[in-house]
């Protein structure tokens, strides 16, 4: 009786212990959707169109910029890391694509299109592993790495367009080019079926495979990885690349929509995407990934602006204000719920 007494004992606490962390994994888990119910709810009351099925399909294309950069957002931050970088690559790489499609290069507009889609992607993969390797090889703090190619991308962004804006001039490849942004398949606009395929293969990755296992285990902790065999500077460069990936789709989507790109364009979208990340639950810490948390986060922050846009409540000139309250909170509960565990 008193070995059984004693292994229940034992047994009890460890049973409880697991059965809160279990609590607190699902709650981290189904926050950022219950807040998103309780913000459908919310602007329901604000104003009655705002559940409208094409209010909503408007603010889910309009936050696609934002998803998609916070998509790979998620693999930085997984794997422990901070890219303060992302709103002036996208300029970057914005900029030299329109070049590109400004020079006339090649005669065939479609072909043209193709090749200038395709250098975005390359020109974004460069600077993701450019960030990467100044980070890793470096051996600098990814906030001051990314802060330094921050200001180099802003400027060289500054250099080419003298200050100025760069437009496309040809109006038959912005023609050719619309739908991109514009169009819809089966009334379901171009943008959102984007968001979802970069967060299905991200979700793959992520989960199912070795790789995304690894950033998981060097995001928990770089010195057990690397005594385990995980190729810790390799997986944290390859995080950056496809944070670089991101921001070159999301800048396919940018293009069609304006046409034009300046050195101000993608200002404070680092802030944005890296609050994604966290409202929708990943540690900014590291160790731990949400790709589809990130979603439901990059739609709250464009959902609480739609929401300001349709209320007399708050002046739409605080958004900024409203996104950096958001993020503080979010890491306030994370915090809160770590100490929990």
């Amino acid at each position: 009786m008193s070995i059984n007494g004693s292994m229940n004992s034992e047994t009890e606490p460890q049973e409880r212990t697991r059965g809160r962390n279990w609590r607190d994994v699902d709650l981290r888990m189904v926050a950022p959707f219950a807040a998103l119910i309780l913000l459908l709810i919310v602007g329901a009351l604000v104003n009655p169109n705002f559940i409208g099925l094409t209010n909503l399909a408007n603010v889910a294309t309009r936050s696609a910029f934002i998803a998609i950069i916070a998509v790979g957002a998620t693999f930085v931050i997984s794997s422990g890391d901070l890219d303060l970088s992302v709103g002036s690559m996208v300029a970057f790489v914005a900029s030299l694509m329109i070049l590109f499609m400004n020079s006339g290069v090649i005669t065939d507009p479609a072909l043209m299109l193709v090749a200038a889609m395709l250098l975005a992607l390359v020109i974004g993969a460069a600077c993701g592993l450019l960030n990467g390797l100044i980070t890793t090889v470096g051996k600098i703090e990814p906030f001051i790495a990314t802060l330094g190619t921050m200001g180099i991308y802003r400027g060289l962004t500054t250099w080419l367009s003298q200050g100025g804006a760069i437009t496309l001039r040809s109006s038959e490849l912005q023609s050719l080019y619309r739908p991109a942004y514009f169009g819809t398949v089966f009334g379901v606009p171009v943008p959102i079926l984007v968001i979802l395929a970069v967060t299905a293969v991200a979700s793959v990755i992520l989960y199912r495979t070795r790789y995304g296992r690894h950033v998981t285990a060097v995001g928990s902790n770089r010195e057990v990885a690397r005594y385990s065999g995980v190729r810790v500077d390799v997986v944290r460069t390859v995080a950056f690349v496809i944070q670089g990936l991101c921001v070159a789709i999301a800048v396919l989507l940018y293009v069609p929509r304006l046409g034009s790109t300046s050195a101000t364009t993608g200002m404070l979208w680092e802030l944005q995407a890296i609050t994604a990340v966290v409202v929708g639950g990943t540690a900014l810490k590291g160790g731990a990934g949400r790709v589809w948390g990130t979603i439901c986060g990059a739609f709250i922050l464009e959902l609480v602006g739609n929401i300001m846009l349709l209320s007399n409540f708050i002046s739409e000139y605080l958004i900024g204000a409203i996104q950096g309250s958001i993020i503080i909170i979010a890491m306030l509960v994370q915090r809160s719920l770590a100490r929990k565990s």
